[in-house]
């Protein structure tokens, strides 16, 4: 696989060129420009190597491979926001040390690509796969999904499948996912403007406020700068599943206003009086990542990113949230994913992970949703390693030529294996 390395490199910057994040929608494109000439890039890239493709409406793309029963590979082409704190242009990809540097190079354009230039080496092998596989690419995985729904609607979606968009050795479980708002109400007067975080799935690393009195030393013994009658509190951002990764922003700032009606949020959110964070099974502890803040008739309104146990009812999480005495609703809510490690499509793309690694790693649980809860019989695959610098979501993001090499490998063997005659 090494010869189809560096091509694979860069069609990887290729994509990594456009900004792909959620944007106006245009003409034609619902998602914005960036996220549609991506789109149209990627399958140019496998038009050229022989593959029939079909774009659906610059919702979501598919690469065509072989006949029979359909197999899934479902990717994503749409980014989440560059965020603060890059040393790079994060849309200009940059190699360097063995790395390559650009927002979606591990999430996912990466894999996606890894996964497109698998199954040209296949083609290029004589395979003749038993099944059709195909490789299905949205442009609003980060945002939603609606990219999947319109691909129900106009075609027909395998029922098994990987997504290349987790961790290896492999996702056997992910929790559910609860995307919440909830208004807090504050004393008349703290501030005029309080807001922060750009996703609801991004730990928030910029938040601002504009008290009505500045008090210099408390702002400093705090770590918050001051801009002219404006408070700045800069994180580190991170994945929504994976808070503990980031330093969120909005907490420096709520400490800093000496009030009954922040330190209640505070209490809430962050120190966990009531147990939310308590919950927990085989697949891990409840996170709570509040990502977004904004400020509007005298409440504080939070985003807040909630990833619950995989075999617990979404009730549990609503009796905890209902003692925060607040006004609050789900916005949007995904059923968590859960599979016998023993199954088939577990077992082999465990085993072409440790096969090549030469590791004996057992199939994992992750906080993270990917597409594999689309299929009736899906799991996630990769790229992420367990006990690696994790940059998804964050600044700086990266991928390695080691890692880009790895997926070529393992993606290219796992199709075969899965789709044989």
């Amino acid at each position: 696989m090494k010869r189809y390395l560096e091509e694979t490199i860069q069609a990887i910057c290729g994509c990594v060129r456009f900004d792909s994040s959620l944007a106006e929608p245009e003409a034609g494109m619902p998602f914005g420009r960036g996220a549609a000439d991506c789109l149209a890039y990627f399958l140019s890239l496998a038009e050229e190597m022989g593959f029939e493709t079909h774009n659906y409406d610059n919702y979501v793309g598919e690469v065509v491979f072989g006949t029979g029963e359909p197999f899934a590979v479902l990717a994503h082409l749409d980014v989440v926001p560059a965020g603060h704190g890059w040393e790079t242009d994060p849309f200009s990809p940059v190699i360097r040390d063995g790395k390559i540097y650009g927002r979606g190079t591990m999430d996912d354009k990466g894999p996606a690509v890894a996964a497109l230039f698998a199954m040209k080496a296949l083609k290029d092998e004589g395979f003749v796969p038993g099944k059709t596989i195909k490789l299905i690419v949205g442009c609003n995985e980060e945002c939603g999904w609606a990219c999947i729904e319109h691909y129900k609607k106009v075609a027909s979606l395998p029922e098994t499948g990987f997504s290349p968009d987790a961790n290896f050795p492999v996702i056997y479980a992910e929790k559910g996912i609860c995307h919440v708002r909830a208004d807090f109400p504050v004393k008349e007067g703290l501030f005029t403007a309080f807001s922060g975080g750009e996703r609801v799935n991004m730990v928030c690393d910029r938040c601002t406020a504009v008290p009505a009195a500045c008090d210099h030393v408390r702002a400093e013994a705090l770590g918050l700068r001051v801009e002219g009658n404006a408070l700045i509190s800069v994180g580190k951002s991170a994945h929504g599943s994976t808070p503990e990764e980031g330093v969120n922003a909005i907490l420096p700032l709520l400490r800093y206003f000496d009030d009954a009606s922040v330190a209640r949020i505070v209490s809430c959110l962050f120190d966990d009086a009531y147990g939310l964070k308590a919950l927990k099974d085989e697949t891990g502890s409840l996170t709570l990542s509040p990502d977004v803040v904004s400020y509007e008739n005298g409440a504080l309104s939070f985003l807040i990113d909630i990833r619950y146990p995989a075999t617990l009812p979404l009730a549990a999480v609503t009796e905890k949230l209902d003692l925060f005495g607040v006004p609050y609703e789900i916005v949007s809510h995904q059923a968590p994913l859960f599979h016998d490690k023993d199954s088939t499509l577990i077992r082999t793309l465990c085993g072409v992970y440790n096969e090549f690694t030469g590791r004996r790693e057992p199939p994992i649980a992750i906080g993270g949703g990917t597409y594999a809860r689309a299929l009736k019989n899906g799991a996630a695959f990769g790229p992420e390693v367990e006990g690696e610098e994790v940059t998804i979501h964050q600044a700086n993001e990266y991928v390695t030529v080691e890692r880009v090499l790895l997926m070529l490998n393992v993606y290219k063997t796992a199709l075969e294996r899965l789709t044989k005659a």
